[in-house]
């Protein structure tokens, strides 16, 4: 078979050189326009058709465009095993979570069933699995404990000491949890029904992954009373995490021995077992369940042995059987969490969007980010109102449900099944589960986020302002708190786009001999008598008096001074003027005639004092506008006075490269006129230099010759 070879070759555009003024004849501007009027628009949008009423549905109910179109042949197999790996996920994670959380274990399994189910209907990821995760857990839990501590609930004992009523306290929680589920679900669903999905782009990498890692750091510490079998005080506000880990090392010698060996076998069963299905996952058909194993295992084993009795273990303790009622949340605690919902809701639709566009790249498919806003949103509202707390997707349990098939979202439901005949049936076999073993649960389950920590060595190398964001996000949430920590981060992040928009790079261009191509001068020629200026960012109020700044250093030219210079030499030659009116009055009443001579020479040196020598024979400068996306007001002025003082030395300026949308913006603020022609206005930097040569008669110097 030939193969073909691809080389480099020359190749040669000819057309004329293009103004703005000249495009817009050559392209006939204005005869090819369709933009429709406003009252057209409006019509558009209140049109009513039943093709336009069917993509509305299909587009916020996007189960009912694929569904109907669900291949059994193809994909139930991988679905049905998917969904059940992923469910055996969801009972000890649910379980687990719901104790950084600090609410029971059952609530955990009711937020693995219902906001499940409306993710089925809503969502537009086909492998995201909804439900428990760790740092919203902890994100709840640190209001759940600061609206109901323990010190609340305190009741007085017959034998004169205080007890804890637990049911009370528990109740309480649920209710301060949901309630805060239901407000985060609503400012997600306000977000997304307003397009608003695009707030996201303010989370980016760098901050979500170190938001992540503190986070893991809070949710660790907050575990460790479950570990050592201690009961240390609680902190809220700055450095709780820090007073934490410090009271509880303080009560180290206080550890009780049961639970802390409890802790150790299952960290190590869970471990090796990991590290197994990792070596062995290309030959492993399911990943082991350890974690639903060592749940069995810990449960029969305290039982049998009377662990809580006769040791005094920490268990679960009873987990009621059945589905509970819905439930109005209780609008009084909203103003007492607003903040909180808010961090919530946008922290867990930031999880949820970037694992599914993730996996909607690997797959070739699309996920609306704005639809996912309206779905998490639902998914809280809903869940809210079922004892369930804030959810999002987790990134353990997403790979698995895509690793073992999983092909839509039917793998939900029927982890969904599993989660529900495991609330009906067989909940109540796990009260005698210790406490400390879904705390090993939560610390393993944590490994991938603690190998967030090579991101600092890897933005090193690639991007330090990218590693900045990082650590100041981490420090930030670590010594303040998720909430405060989370708003630092954005402020500090949105800080760093603000700094480099403000202070971006200035070049001088050069040509690449033989082509139109121009680059940084430092690496190419320079045009002779030509000064090319471009911005790396986009030129608005911020960073005008910069880029003018820099105009004026690169040509050479300070134009306060040679203003000053032209007035005293306009002074000058009106003295002289009117010297020379002056004497040929006197010379004309005399009636003599002198020959009059003009000393041209002292008028040429005269005339260089505007600035021709100390311009070093600039003569034009072309400011490269490529990379301006849009123009401000201030923009707008700075270039008419570019224009009006460096004319006013005799200096050609042009501009080139301006997007089309910057010259609609320049025509509405009335930017061209008589003085600023769009003649000086050139689709690309080549124009203008061939227009300015040619002007010069230089002929001898073209970039592109022929």
């Amino acid at each position: 078979m030939e193969q073909t070879q691809w080389s480099s070759a020359e190749y040669v555009v000819q057309r004329q050189v293009l103004d703005e003024q000249r495009l817009d004849e050559v392209a006939q501007k204005g005869m090819w326009s369709t933009k429709p009027t406003v009252g057209e628009q409006i019509r558009e949008s209140l049109r009513c058709s039943v093709p336009r009423l069917k993509h509305i549905v299909l587009t916020w109910i996007p189960v009912l465009s694929w569904l109907p179109h669900y291949s059994i042949r193809e994909n139930a197999i991988g679905d049905l095993i998917s969904g059940c790996s992923v469910g055996i996920m969801h009972l000890p994670q649910g379980m687990a979570y719901a104790l950084l959380a600090s609410l029971r274990p059952v609530v955990g399994l009711y937020t693995s069933l219902y906001p499940v189910l409306v993710y089925f209907i809503f969502g537009t990821s086909k492998h995201i699995s909804i439900g428990t995760f760790a740092v919203i857990s902890i994100m709840i839990g640190s209001v759940t404990e600061r609206l109901a501590p323990d010190s609340n609930f305190f009741i007085n004992g017959t034998n004169g000491t205080d007890d804890l009523n637990i049911v009370a306290r528990d109740s309480m929680r649920v209710q301060i949890a949901c309630s805060l589920t239901v407000l985060a679900g609503i400012f997600q669903m306000l977000l997304g029904l307003v397009r608003f999905g695009f707030v996201v782009t303010y989370l980016s990498e760098p901050l979500v992954r170190g938001y992540t890692t503190a986070s893991a750091c809070h949710v660790c510490v907050s575990q460790l009373k479950y570990l050592f079998g201690v009961k240390p005080a609680r902190f809220a506000g700055p450095f709780a995490l820090i007073y934490t880990l410090v009271n509880v090392c303080g009560l180290l010698p206080q550890t009780r021995v049961p639970e802390l060996v409890i802790s150790l076998v299952a960290f190590a069963v869970l471990i090796l077992v990991k590290e197994i299905n990792e070596c062995y996952r290309q030959k492993l058909p399911l990943p082991i369940p350890i974690e639903l194993v060592v749940i069995i295992a810990a449960t029969i084993i305290s039982h049998f042995c009377e662990l809580p009795t006769t040791y005094g273990v920490n268990v679960v303790g009873e987990i009621p059987s059945g589905l509970k009622a819905p439930r109005a949340p209780d609008p009084t605690l909203f103003s007492q969490f607003i903040g909180d919902a808010f961090a919530v809701a946008i922290v867990g639709y930031a999880i949820n969007i970037s694992l599914g566009k993730t996996f909607a790249l690997k797959h070739g498919y699309k996920v609306d980010s704005n639809q996912e806003l309206v779905a998490a949103g639902l998914c809280n509202t809903v869940g809210g109102c079922f004892q369930c707390y804030a959810v999002t997707s987790s990134l353990s349990r997403s790979l698995v449900q895509e690793s073992t098939g999983g092909k839509t979202q039917v793998a939900g439901v029927v982890s969904s099944v599993i989660v529900l005949i495991t609330i009906l049936k067989i909940g109540s076999l796990f009260e005698n589960l210790p406490k400390a073993v879904l705390a090993t649960i939560v610390f393993v389950n944590l490994k991938g986020m603690f190998k967030q920590f090579l991101d600092v060595s890897v933005l090193w190398k690639t991007n330090r302002i990218d590693l900045l964001v990082w650590l100041v996000t981490f420090i930030s949430t670590v010594l303040l708190n998720l909430d405060m920590g989370l708003a630092v981060s954005v402020g500090f992040s949105v800080l760093t786009v603000i700094f480099r928009t403000q202070l971006p790079r200035y070049s001088l261009l050069g040509n690449v001999p033989g082509t139109d191509l121009y680059l940084d001068m430092e690496s190419y020629r320079a045009i002779p008598g030509i000064k090319i200026i471009r911005s790396s960012a986009t030129i608005n109020f911020t960073n005008a008096e910069l880029y003018l700044e820099f105009l004026q250093e690169k040509s050479g030219i300070e134009i306060e001074k040679l203003k000053a210079e032209r007035k005293k030499l306009e002074a000058k030659q009106k003295r002289d003027q009117e010297k020379e009116r002056k004497r040929n009055k006197k010379e004309a009443k005399m009636k003599v005639r002198y020959p009059i001579t003009i000393d041209k020479n002292n008028q040429k040196d005269g005339g260089g004092e505007d600035g021709r020598a100390c311009r070093s024979g600039i003569h034009s400068i072309i400011l490269d506008l490529s990379t301006t996306s849009f123009v401000d007001t201030v923009t707008v002025k700075m270039l008419k006075t570019i224009f009006r003082d460096f004319r006013a030395v005799d200096l050609d300026i042009y501009l080139a490269g301006c997007q089309a949308c910057v010259v609609e913006q320049l025509e509405k603020a009335n930017f061209f006129s008589e003085s600023v022609p769009k003649s000086r206005l050139f689709v690309s930097v080549h124009d203008a230099v061939l227009h300015i040569l040619s002007k010069q008669e230089r002929r001898d110097f073209m970039p592109v010759s022929g």
